[in-house]
C-alpha cells in the first residue's frame, strides 16, 4: 500500500496497481500516512468493515433506491440497465463510489476509486455493521475531511474537478416520447405545446428517427426535411436532441460499422475477434470506448448530428445493456430444441423459461469482451463502470470540436468523474408514487457525487402515469435543472396537455413557474460549478435532530429554499416538519403570496393547483416573469421576494448562456440586498454586474409579518 496527501482534507491510499480511472484530478503527494482502519483480502477481493452504533448514519452512493440515509440496505456498485426496479434491486444505472459515514460527534467522507463492482451492506446483514466488498485489490482509497458533511462534500470536489456546465436553454422544459414516430407526429406536439400556451425549449427524439436503429442516421421517409424542421423549431427557440446508443449494427456499407472494423474500434471476445452481442437493430459491435482513438473516432461521428442543426445529445444503453449474445441465445435454442415433445416438470420447465426470461443483461457477457488499457487486457466487468463514462466523454469532445459552443448532454450510465463532461437523468423509472418519492431521496446523492445537471422522467418512463400523479411530480420538477417529461412506447401518452383542460390549466402555470424561477436556478447551478458543494441538501446536513433525520421527503435547495413536495395519491396536502421558522411561498404569475410559518410539525395545505414552497429566514431569491422559451426570458426586470426581519442579499450569477466563457471568470454578478429598518422601511440597494437589468421589484415579508415593498431603477 502506498499512501499520499492530495489536500490538507484528503488522503489517499493506493491498493496493488488499479486502473487510472481519470476520476482524481489532482496530483499525489505520497508520504507516511497511517491508514485508520485494516483493509482485508481473501479470494481476489478485498473488504472494509466500519462497526455502526445506532446513531450513526449513512449518505451518498449517487443514484440508488432506498432513503437519503442508506442504513438498512444493500447496494451494489455496478452500472446495470433495470428499468423496472422494485425494493429488493441492488443495482441501478450509477456507479457512484463516494458516501460520508457520520455519528453525533464526528463525520467522514470516503471514495473508492474502483471500476468494477463493490457491494455494500450498510447495517443490512447485521445492524451493528457496515461492510464493503470491493471485487478486486488493486483500487485507490480516499479519506475526505472537513468541519461538516457539507464542507466534505466541497472537499472531495475539488479533488475530481468542475462539473459539467449546460447552455441556458437546458434548463427549459423538455418533452420526450419513444413512440414520436414521424415528423408530422414532433410537429404535432410542438404546436400543441404553442396553441396551449405552455413553454418548451426542446422535444428529444428516440429511436424512431434513425434508420433501422442505426446510430448517425435519420430515417428518409419518417423524417424528410430534418435538417430544415431542426432549425425551423429552433428559430422559434426548441431544439431536437436525438438519442445514441453504444451498440453499432453489424451491416456492411453502413459507415460507423465499416470504419468501426477497420479502424480495431470495436471491442473484442476471447478469440480477437469483434464481440457480437444484440440491441435494438439485433446483432451489434460495442465501441471500446476505453481506447483514445476510439473516442475520437466515435466524437466525430456527432458531426453528423450538428451539421443537421442539433445542439444536444442524449446517451443510452451504454451500461452497456445486452439483449443477448450469440452464445446465450444458442444456448435457449438448444435447450428449447432438446425440450422439444418432452413432458417437462416444473423445475426443468423454469431452467428452459430462464434461459429466454433472464437472458438480457447477464453478468457473464461482461466477461466475454475484453479491453486494452496501456498494454494490460481486461474484460469488460473488470472495468464494467467506465463504459458508459467513456462513451460520455467521446460525446463531450466530439460536440465540443464541432459546435464550437456548450451543448446538451446526458447519460443513462454514470460513473464519477464523468460529472465533468454531462448531466445524467436517474435512468428508466416508473410511474410509480415510490417513485416520485425516491426522485426526491437521490437528488442530494447525485449532487454530492458532482453531477449537478440531474432530473427523473417526470411523469415516469414505463407504466401509466395520472394527471394526479404527473402534476405532483412536476411540482417537484421544476426544481431540477433537468425538467424531462419522458414515456415509453405502449404506456399512456402524459404529456403535459394529456389529461384534460384541468390538467393542462394546472401543468401549464407550473411550467411557467420554472421560468419564472430559471434565472435562480442557473445562478444556483453557476456557484455549484464555481465553488462546489450542493444544490439539493438534507435537512440533516444543516439541522440537528431526529425529526430532520426523519424528514427525507424534504430537501433543502441552495441557501434559500425549502422543498417539500406531495409523494402520495389523493392527498390535499401534508405533514411538513420546519427545523426553524419560515415563510411559506405560494407562488404563481398573477400573485405570489408569503406567510410565517413557525417551526416544528406543521400541516401544510397543498393542492394540484399550487406551487408551494418554504423560504428561510433573512434570505432572498429573484424570479422573472415567464416567457415561451429560454431565448425569451426577460431579464430587464427582476422580482425579488424574502423573508427578512433584519438584513439580506443575494448574488445573482449569470453570463452569456452558451459560451465556455465562464470558465474563464466571465460571469457577471449582481447583489441585491435588503435591510429592514426600524420604522418598518426597506432599504435596498442593487450592485448590478448585468448588462440589461433596469428594474427591480422587492416584496418582503418582515418578522412581524407585514408585506414590505419597494421598486429600484438601475
Amino acid at each position: 500500500m502506498k499512501a499520499f496527501k492530495l489536500t490538507e482534507n484528503v488522503k489517499g491510499y493506493q491498493f496493488g496497481n488499479p486502473v487510472d480511472t481519470g476520476i482524481i484530478q489532482l496530483e499525489k503527494e505520497f508520504g507516511e500516512y497511517v491508514l485508520p482502519f485494516e483493509v482485508k483480502k481473501k479470494d481476489g477481493h478485498s473488504f472494509i468493515a466500519f462497526p455502526l452504533t445506532d446513531a450513526d448514519r449513512v449518505f451518498g452512493l449517487g443514484p440508488n433506491l432506498g432513503g437519503i440515509n442508506k442504513r438498512g440496505r444493500q447496494y451494489e456498485s455496478y452500472c446495470t440497465d433495470d428499468p423496472i426496479h422494485h425494493e429488493d434491486k441492488t443495482t441501478l444505472y450509477g456507479a457512484h463510489n463516494f458516501f460520508i459515514l457520520e455519528d453525533d460527534d464526528v463525520a467522514t467522507g470516503f471514495f473508492i476509486d474502483f471500476p468494477s463492482r463493490i457491494r455494500y451492506d450498510v447495517g443490512f446483514t447485521d445492524l451493528d455493521s457496515f461492510s464493503i466488498d470491493i471485487f478486486g485489490e488493486d483500487f485507490g482509497l480516499y479519506i475526505i475531511e472537513g468541519e461538516s458533511m457539507k464542507e466534505i462534500v466541497v472537499n472531495f470536489h475539488e479533488i475530481i474537478g468542475k462539473p459539467y456546465m449546460p447552455p441556458k436553454w437546458g434548463l427549459g422544459f423538455f418533452q420526450s416520447r419513444w413512440g414520436y414516430e414521424t415528423e408530422n407526429d414532433i410537429m404535432k406536439v410542438y404546436r400543441t405545446f404553442r396553441e396551449k400556451d405552455i413553454p418548451l425549449d426542446g422535444i428529444y427524439l428516440d429511436l424512431d428517427y434513425m434508420e433501422n436503429f442505426k446510430d448517425f442516421s435519420v430515417s428518409d421517409d419518417r423524417f424528410p426535411n430534418f435538417r430544415e424542421f431542426a432549425e425551423t423549431l429552433k428559430e422559434d427557440g426548441v431544439r431536437l436532441i436525438p438519442i445514441i446508443d453504444a451498440g453499432v449494427k453489424i451491416e456492411e456499407g453502413y459507415d460507423v460499422y465499416d470504419e468501426g472494423i477497420e479502424g480495431g474500434h470495436f471491442v473484442l471476445d476471447e478469440t480477437g475477434k469483434p464481440y457480437v452481442a444484440a440491441v435494438w437493430p439485433g446483432k451489434v459491435h460495442f465501441p471500446d470506448f476505453l481506447q483514445e482513438k476510439t473516442r475520437k473516432w466515435f466524437g466525430d461521428k456527432y458531426k453528423f448530428l450538428t451539421d443537421l442543426g442539433i445542439e444536444g445529445v442524449w446517451n443510452d444503453m451504454n451500461e452497456p445493456a445486452i439483449f443477448y449474445d450469440k452464445i446465450s441465445l444458442q444456448e435457449g435454442i438448444d435447450a428449447a430444441i432438446a425440450a422439444k415433445g418432452e413432458n417437462l416438470g416444473v423445475l426443468p420447465f423454469f431452467a428452459l423459461r430462464d434461459k429466454f426470461q433472464n437472458i438480457g443483461n447477464k453478468n457473464e457477457y461482461y466477461q466475454r469482451f475484453y479491453h486494452e488499457i496501456e498494454g494490460r487486457k481486461f474484460t469488460n466487468e473488470e472495468v464494467h463502470n467506465l463504459y458508459g463514462y467513456n462513451m460520455t466523454v467521446s460525446a463531450s469532445e466530439g460536440l465540443k470540436k464541432h459546435l464550437g459552443k456548450r451543448h446538451v448532454l446526458i447519460s443513462r450510465a454514470s460513473s464519477i468523474g464523468m460529472h465533468r463532461y454531462s448531466g445524467i437523468w436517474t435512468g428508466d423509472n416508473s410511474s410509480w408514487w415510490s417513485h416520485l418519492e425516491l426522485n426526491v431521496k437521490m437528488l442530494p446523492s447525485l449532487n454530492m457525487s458532482g453531477f449537478y445537471y440531474v432530473g427523473a422522467d417526470t411523469g415516469g418512463f414505463g407504466g401509466n402515469a395520472s394527471g394526479e400523479l404527473l402534476t405532483r411530480w412536476m411540482q417537484l420538477s421544476i426544481f431540477t435543472p433537468l425538467l424531462r417529461n419522458h414515456s415509453a412506447i405502449g404506456c399512456a401518452f402524459q404529456e403535459p396537455y394529456s389529461f384534460g383542460d384541468k390538467v393542462t390549466g394546472y401543468n401549464r402555470e407550473l411550467i411557467k413557474a420554472r421560468y419564472m424561477i430559471l434565472p435562480y436556478l442557473y445562478s444556483e447551478m453557476l456557484k455549484t460549478h464555481e465553488d462546489g458543494g450542493m444544490m439539493f441538501i438534507p435537512l440533516s446536513f444543516e439541522f440537528f435532530g431526529n425529526e430532520a433525520l426523519i424528514a427525507e421527503d424534504q430537501i433543502l435547495f441552495g441557501e434559500e429554499l425549502m422543498l417539500a413536495p406531495v409523494v402520495r395519491s389523493n392527498a390535499k396536502g401534508r405533514h411538513v416538519y420546519l427545523p426553524e421558522e419560515m415563510a411559506l411561498i405560494d407562488f404563481s404569475r398573477e400573485k405570489v403570496m408569503m406567510k410565517i410559518m413557525k417551526d416544528g410539525v406543521q400541516y401544510l395545505p397543498y393542492e394540484l393547483d399550487d406551487l408551494k414552497f418554504f423560504l428561510r429566514r433573512n434570505r432572498i431569491m429573484p424570479y422573472v416573469m415567464p416567457s415561451a422559451s429560454v431565448k425569451d426570458l426577460d431579464m430587464t426586470e427582476i422580482h425579488i421576494i424574502g423573508f427578512v426581519d433584519t438584513e439580506a442579499s443575494y448574488t445573482l450569477y449569470d453570463d452569456d448562456g452558451e459560451s465556455y466563457d465562464y470558465e474563464e471568470g466571465g460571469i457577471n454578478r449582481t447583489k441585491f440586498s435588503v435591510r429592514v429598518l426600524e420604522d418598518g422601511d426597506l432599504d435596498v440597494r442593487v450592485e448590478s454586474g448585468h448588462p440589461v437589468i433596469r428594474r427591480v421589484f422587492f416584496t418582503i415579508i418582515s418578522g412581524n409579518e407585514e408585506i414590505l415593498m419597494k421598486e429600484v431603477e438601475v
